[in-house]
C-alpha cells in the first residue's frame, strides 16, 4: 500500500507524548500513515537527567532520522567502570572506544534525556503528517471494529484508525486493554539530580560511566552535555512509595542509606543541594499487549527496572519493528499481533535481566565478595560478549 493511501485514511492515534510516543509517531509516517499524538501534559517536555544508549539505541537513531541532532549533545564514555561503594576499590572497568565499537557497529554513549526528546518532538513538530494535541488527558477509549475513538477527561473526542498506548508505567491504555492491576513496586528508590561541571570535585570527574556497587544501595555517574553538566543517580531500598517518579527528594533519608559508603561516594552526594526522587517499578513480561485495533508500546507494555538503561531503547526499538509491520497493510490487528509476537521475548529478557542486574549492583556479604571476585578478572571480550544479545545489529529491528 503507498503513502497516498495511507494519508488519505482517518489516523493513528497515538496517547503518549513521551520517547516511545513520539518515536512511533515519526516511524509511522515513514511508512505513509498520519498521526495524532495526544499528550496530557500543556507541553511536551522531558524532566531533565541523564540516561545511557547502547549500540542498538543508536540504531534506532538512524531509521528515526535524528542521529545529526544526537551527535550534538552526546558524550562517550571512555569506560563502563563498577566500583566498590564500601571500600572504594575497582571491581571492573570495561573499554568502550574503538574496540567496542568494531564489535558492535555503534558506540555506546550517554545523553541528557530533555535533549533526547527534544530531538523527537522537533522531528513530529517539523512532520507534516503528524499532529501534536496537549493538554489531553484520556479517560476512555472504544475500539468499534473499524475505528478506535478516545474521549478526553475534559470531553474531546479523536477518532483514528487504531490506537497506540505510548502512556508509560501507569497507562490508562493498559489498564483497559489487560486490567492487570498496578505495576509491581521494586522497593527501590532512585535520587536523581545534575551538577554544572565546575560543581565537580577535580579528583572526582572523570569521562566514564561508574557505578559505586553499595550493600542495598548504588551511586552512578556521567558527563552530560559535551561535558557541561554532571549526572549523579543514587538508588537505596526503601519501603517508601509515591505513585510516579518525578517528586521531591528527602536529602536525610538519602544520606542515612549511604552512610556507611566510602567517602568518595558521600563527597559527592554532599554536593547535591536539589534531588527528585521516584519510587522503582516494572511488571512481569507478558505475551499478548494488544487487542483489536489498540496495542501498546514501551513503558505501557513492558515497563522495566532502569539496570540496563534500555527503557528508552526498547520504546525506539517497539516504534521501529512497529511501523515495519505496518509498512504496507491496514489490517491493524494482523499487524499489531505480529509487532508483539516480534517484541515480546527480546523486551521480557530485558525486564528479567534488569532485576538481576540490581540485586548483583545491591549485593551485601559473601554476595557481594563473590560478585566482585567474578568481575574482577573479566576481560573486555568477556564483557563485550556479555552484552551480544542485546547489542548486536541481528537481534535489532531493521528498518
Amino acid at each position: 500500500m503507498n503513502e497516498a493511501t495511507h494519508s488519505a485514511k482517518a489516523p493513528i492515534l497515538i496517547v503518549g507524548g513521551g520517547i516511545g510516543g513520539c518515536a512511533a509517531a515519526i516511524m509511522l509516517s515513514k511508512v505513509g500513515y498520519t498521526v495524532s499524538l495526544l499528550e496530557q501534559a500543556d507541553e511536551l517536555s522531558e524532566i531533565g537527567a541523564g540516561i545511557q544508549l547502547g549500540p542498538n539505541a543508536f540504531r534506532m537513531f538512524d531509521a528515526l532520522g535524528i542521529t545529526a541532532e544526537i551527535e550534538k549533545s552526546v558524550v562517550y564514555p571512555e569506560h563502563l567502570v563498577m566500583m566498590d561503594g564500601l571500600t572504594g576499590d575497582q571491581v571492573t572497568s570495561m573499554k568502550m572506544g574503538q574496540a567496542f565499537i568494531d564489535r558492535f557497529g555503534k558506540p555506546y554513549g550517554v545523553i541528557y534525556r530533555a535533549d533526547l526528546h527534544r530531538a523527537l518532538v522537533d522531528a513530529c513538530e517539523n512532520n507534516d503528517n503528524v499532529t501534536i494535541h496537549t493538554g489531553c488527558k484520556v479517560a476512555e477509549y472504544d475500539d468499534t471494529g473499524n475505528s478506535v475513538k478516545v474521549t478526553t477527561e475534559d470531553n474531546r473526542t479523536f477518532e483514528g484508525a487504531a490506537l497506540i498506548g505510548c502512556d508509560g508505567l501507569w497507562s490508562r491504555i493498559r489498564s483497559r486493554l489487560l486490567n492487570d492491576g498496578p505495576p509491581r513496586v521494586a522497593g527501590h528508590i532512585a535520587y536523581r539530580a545534575v551538577l554544572p561541571i565546575e560543581e565537580v570535585p577535580e579528583h572526582l570527574y572523570r569521562n566514564d560511566m561508574v557505578l559505586w556497587a553499595g550493600p542495598r544501595n548504588h551511586l552512578v555517574h556521567y558527563p552530560l552535555r559535551k561535558g557541561a553538566l554532571y549526572n549523579l543517580v543514587a538508588v537505596f531500598h526503601s519501603d517508601r512509595y509515591v505513585e510516579g517518579w518525578d517528586a521531591k527528594a528527602d536529602p536525610e533519608e538519602l544520606h542515612a542509606r549511604f552512610a556507611q559508603n566510602c567517602e568518595p561516594v558521600k563527597e559527592l552526594l554532599s554536593k547535591i543541594e536539589t534531588w527528585r526522587m521516584w519510587v522503582l517499578c516494572d511488571r512481569e513480561p507478558v505475551k499478548t499487549w494488544s487487542k483489536g485495533r489498540v496495542t501498546l508500546l514501551g513503558d505501557a507494555a513492558h515497563p522495566m527496572l532502569q539496570y540496563m538503561a534500555q527503557g528508552a531503547a526498547m520504546a525506539m526499538e517497539d516504534a521501529v519493528c512497529l511501523a515495519g509491520e505496518l509498512r504496507n497493510t491496514q489490517n491493524f490487528e494482523q499487524a499489531f499481533a505480529s509487532y508483539q509476537n516480534k517484541r515480546y521475548l527480546r523486551t521480557g529478557r530485558v525486564q528479567l535481566t534488569a532485576r538481576l542486574y540490581g540485586e548483583a549492583y545491591h549485593a551485601a556479604g559473601v554476595t557481594r565478595e563473590l560478585r566482585n571476585n567474578m568481575l574482577e578478572s573479566r576481560t573486555d571480550h568477556q564483557g563485550y560478549e556479555s552484552l551480544a544479545w542485546l547489542y548486536d545489529p541481528s537481534n535489532s529491528p531493521a528498518f
